[in-house]
């Protein structure tokens, strides 16, 4: 097999030959067809990300292949099998060997590169709105980042289940890919009046907060009563400081979510999540935006690509025959 390795943290990983994994009881090896990449990769290339694999790894997160062998122990997956995984890790390789419990089927609808940039963004917009705010039809849903990776998602996910969403991006171009993934209200992050605007909207539900900074108070305000807040991430770099008088005046519930630490303890409601999220994309409500792949040969191009910027929805590298 063919694999990139990373030997030392903060250096790019290397392209080589190596012998395969063996497999054992409760696994399936998978010839692996693409691999969507994430910022995550870029940390744990270097060593930041929180969840880290001991060194020397594979990169690559999530992925979709065929599974070539069945491991003892699995009884509902066999040889053929298209699967989306979300493995940590191992993805920038030919092929690899995955926990049998990680797998989802994919539909025929969504091509290999679609189906492994499924699991990371759509995973988390879909658990966090209908899992941990209770996402009901005629909900109002504020959306930061509304044309980011995950916030994209959260936009498309809450228009499918019949919420009003109000999106907040930067610039007109942003804005418009918002609208056109069902936002019915798109408002500039930069707008002076952003805070009154998000008041007279008469009170959202739920906010999907992926930015935090100067965002976090206008969006907070904008709660109606017994509103969620799920705080997401942070990428605008600054990590609010939560005002609980606010809290208590509205009865609003403030909740951190991270998709991949419920992974961890409730993994089986992260696969009945990600069933309906590829039910939802085999009956054409939801579609992947896969804008950029890169052959496996230039896998660190594409690392490059993302870490500059410069992409729109998934980067995906692809394996090829």
């Amino acid at each position: 097999m063919r694999a990139y390795q990373v030997h030392n943290f903060g250096e790019k990983p290397v392209l080589l030959d190596r012998s395969p994994e063996k497999i054992t009881h409760g696994q399936v090896r998978v010839q692996i067809a693409a691999c969507a990449l994430n910022f995550a990769d870029l940390l744990m290339i270097r060593g930041k990300y929180q969840d880290m694999p001991p060194l020397p790894f594979i990169p690559g997160l999530e992925l979709c292949g065929r599974i070539c062998e069945v491991g003892a122990g699995v009884a509902d997956l066999a040889l053929g099998d298209r699967v989306a995984i979300f493995a940590g890790s191992g993805g920038f390789a030919t092929e690899g060997v995955f926990p049998a419990d990680r797998c989802i089927k994919v539909p025929h609808s969504l091509s290999d590169a679609e189906a492994a940039g499924v699991l990371v963004a759509y995973g988390t917009s879909h658990l966090a709105l209908m899992d941990r705010a209770g996402l009901q039809q005629g909900d109002t849903v504020i959306v930061t980042g509304a044309a980011g990776g995950v916030g994209l998602t959260a936009v498309e996910i809450a228009a499918a289940k019949g919420a009003r969403v109000v999106a907040i991006a930067r610039g007109p171009e942003k804005l418009d890919t918002a609208k056109a993934a069902g936002a019915q209200i798109a408002i500039s992050s930069e707008d002076p009046d952003l805070t009154a605007k998000l008041k007279d909207l008469g009170g959202a539900q739920i906010v999907y907060d992926a930015v935090g900074g100067d965002l976090f108070k206008p969006c907070l305000r904008a709660c109606a009563p017994e509103a969620r807040y799920l705080a997401i991430g942070f990428a605008s770099g600054d990590v609010p400081q939560i005002p609980a008088n606010i809290l208590l005046v509205k009865n609003l519930t403030v909740q951190g979510f991270y998709w991949g630490g419920v992974l961890k303890y409730a993994p089986a409601k992260v696969m009945d999540s990600l069933a309906d999220v590829f039910a939802m994309m085999d009956a054409g409500q939801l579609r992947p935006d896969v804008r950029h792949t890169f052959p496996f040969e230039n896998a660190l191009d594409a690392l490059d690509f993302l870490e500059q910027r410069k992409s729109t929805g998934k980067v995906v590298i692809t394996m090829g025959d």
